[in-house]
């Protein structure tokens, strides 16, 4: 809802706040469900903001102390306002009593928040889940994390922590190699390039590809014998991929890369990191060997590959992801109210139909198969990127949609450090899904 006198109000040596805050008592936060997120109380007459679910929702919320992050930063003047009437207001001043508020409903829904959360558990990394017709975002969780209740006491030692980066929320500004996942959109410029001949791809996977003095291998030296374009993306061959990167011509490659907002403005209003991919006319074999399997110099939000894979699950239309449904006054009247806004198509609906296809096949028949046998049809694509020359640890990606034939929910998962896409992050995106359907 960002508009300039809002950047001007948000100015933090803007006087205008502190004036307001002796005025009103912010507002409080609920969750779609209707649940506090955030509240503004009197303990020992002094005011205090409480979040009731403590880290659970650390990043996506935020904090009001030392400086401001989340949804407390993006709906600051909202919540910092109190839009009563001047009837009330003059009352309130009279009798020595500050005005309440605007209260933000956000799109996050408390099970599925906390689903998500929990199956994240110890480990480092994010998870996305929107809602692929309408945008809705209905969690997001980044870890390692904070409680936002005692963020004031700890925030010497939070914010000088580099190396756990618990403010960073990973969602929307963790820049990670997709690995595997990338093969979306490899296969996506190859469907572009040969739209009625993909179907005819063969390659011979012996295990490792030769080019040059590149070469690489398949995770864990898998040997995948025949494959054809869908067998490639179910059983994740890097060889087959680094073999379809190759065929393809380097400025349309370059192209689809483009289209997918790589080095793109994203149209979210978090504060989020751009994802960069690069091939173009002049790219040598090896980058484009790498870029295929989603290594090299590539790197990505989970957010932007949740975006990619909401457009192809909407049939090739990508909605803007949002986080605020509608802010009321104090007396439940809405003031503003967001809706489902078209971003762009990225594909057309005959590209995101052989999209689906090849990621259905990921859950029948290949790395994703811990989510057959569910209550409902899944889609997706795994990962697992590795970072580092030194060591051959990888990250655990998975991105996918469910139901398969109408997809409603799309989820995005990367854990670091830990390894396969299939055996790390399909489990968590499954308790996801599964809280989600189970809502619904």
């Amino acid at each position: 809802m960002g508009s300039n006198h809002e950047e001007l109000f948000n100015n933090s040596y803007n006087s205008r706040q502190r004036v307001l805050a002796q005025q009103n008592r912010r507002g409080s936060i609920y969750s779609a469900d209707g649940e506090i997120l955030a509240q503004t109380l009197e303990e020992d007459g002094a005011e205090v903001r409480r979040y009731p679910f403590g880290q659970v929702f650390a990043h996506a919320v935020g904090y009001v102390t030392q400086g401001k992050s989340g949804l407390e930063e993006l709906e600051n003047y909202a919540l910092s306002n109190s839009d009563i009437e001047e009837r009330e207001k003059f009352e309130n001043e009279e009798n020595g009593r500050k005005n309440p508020g605007n209260d933000v409903y956000a799109t996050l829904d408390t099970g599925v928040q906390r689903a998500a959360y929990d199956a994240l558990g110890a480990y480092r990394g994010a998870i996305v889940a929107t809602e692929v017709k309408t945008g809705r975002i209905v969690a997001m969780v980044s870890k390692p994390d904070f409680d936002p209740n005692l963020i004031a006491g700890e925030w010497e030692k939070i914010s000088q922590d580099t190396e756990n980066a618990v403010l960073l929320n990973r969602a929307v500004q963790g820049l990670y190699p997709p690995g595997s996942t990338f093969k979306i959109v490899t296969a996506l410029a190859y469907l572009r390039q040969f739209p009625d001949a993909w179907q005819d791809y063969r390659y011979q996977c012996s295990g490792s590809f030769v080019s040059g003095d590149n070469r690489i291998t398949c995770f864990h030296g898998s040997v995948h014998g025949n494959v054809d374009l869908k067998t490639s993306f179910a059983k994740s061959c890097n060889c087959s991929f680094a073999n379809l990167g190759l065929l393809l011509p380097r400025e349309e490659f370059g192209d689809t890369i483009d289209s997918l907002l790589f080095d793109r403005e994203l149209p979210i209003e978090l504060p989020y990191r751009q994802s960069s991919a690069e091939i173009d006319s002049d790219s040598p074999d090896a980058d484009v060997i790498q870029t295929s399997i989603g290594q090299g110099r590539t790197q990505m939000t989970p957010m932007h590959l949740n975006m990619i894979t909401m457009a192809i699950a909407n049939g090739g239309v990508l909605m803007e992801p949002y986080l605020v449904d509608r802010v009321e006054n104090a007396h439940g009247e809405v003031l503003e109210e967001n809706g489902p806004k078209e971003y762009g198509r990225l594909l057309s609906g005959q590209e995101a139909s052989v999209m689906t296809s090849l990621m259905e096949a990921v859950v029948t028949e290949g790395t994703g198969s811990q989510l057959k046998d569910r209550s409902y049809t899944a889609a997706g694509k795994t990962g697992s990127a590795e970072f580092s020359d030194e060591s051959d640890e990888s990250h655990a990606w998975f991105t996918g949609f469910a139901p398969a034939e109408d997809p409603q929910i799309a989820v995005t998962v990367v854990v670091e450090s830990i390894g396969s896409g299939g055996d790390y992050a399909v489990p968590l995106a499954r308790r996801v899904f599964d809280a989600y359907f189970e809502e619904d």
